[in-house]
């Protein structure tokens, strides 16, 4: 029970390594909320985690937005208190040429893939330097560190979390409070096996190039982040977690 008496709020907690972290910091014993935009997934999660027992809500909103994630967050502490863990992870995926990608398409992605980190430390900072503790991991990416072709802006996005996270780790620890990364390799997430399935070429490569011979799954990823969440993670801080199977070790050939 590594999360006992905590409140977690993620973002984008519906499915993928979300819901991995809303499964496992449930089963840890925290109170759990979540913000998503997509209401079918989010509700299924809730009714199946609330029918066992588990503390675990849900509000629609748009994180990109400070106002729209606001009147979540604001309706989610007001029925479990204030935030004392939190997990920056909603972000989508964007590959585009330089030249062609436009200024709304930037922003757009910018605006979800990095400026909801910082939103959800404005929210959340506030109360946690009150009681002198707290702690906040952002998803970051293998891509936060090193990068392969074709992939801007996703890169620069990945690039900004873990700059972010170090500066956090290093403004906010007089306070009490610890930010820390993580960056995931190839995870099994719906949205990878879709793709996999769509191109059995690129499993194949992929898989391929694993030391482990194998992609991780979203409770691995899961487990590393509600371990660095607890008391049991107490001096870590500033740090960026590969959690990639060795791939980051890898020389390319």
């Amino acid at each position: 029970m590594r999360l006992n008496n905590q409140h977690l709020l993620i973002t984008g907690g519906a499915q993928g390594i979300g819901e991995a972290i809303v499964i496992n910091a449930a089963k840890e014993g925290a109170r759990v909320s979540f913000v998503d935009i997509d209401d079918d997934l989010s509700n299924a999660l809730v009714k199946s985690l609330v029918d066992q027992g588990y503390q675990v809500q849900f509000q629609h909103g748009d994180v990109s937005k400070f106002e729209t994630f606001k009147v979540a967050f604001d309706k989610l502490t007001a029925t479990y208190g204030p935030v004392t863990v939190a997990v920056s992870n909603a972000g989508r995926n964007s590959y585009a040429d330089p030249v062609e990608y436009a200024d709304e398409e930037w922003e757009s992605f910018f605006a979800l893939d990095l400026k909801s980190t910082w939103y959800i430390a404005k929210l959340c900072l506030p109360e946690m330097r009150k009681a002198h503790k707290g702690a906040i991991v952002n998803i970051a990416s293998i891509h936060g560190r090193m990068t392969s072709p074709n992939f801007f802006p996703y890169s620069a996005a990945k690039h900004g979390i873990v700059g972010m996270t170090r500066n956090l780790a290093l403004d906010e620890a007089k306070n009490g409070i610890r930010v820390n990364s993580v960056s995931p390799g190839y995870t099994l997430t719906p949205l990878l096996k879709g793709y996999f399935e769509q191109f059995p070429e690129a499993a194949a490569n992929a898989v391929a190039v694993q030391p482990m011979g194998r992609v991780g799954l979203p409770e691995e990823i899961a487990k590393v982040v509600t371990f660095v969440l607890s008391d049991e993670a107490s001096f870590i801080n500033g740090a960026d977690l590969m959690v990639d199977g060795g791939l980051h070790a890898r020389y390319a050939s």
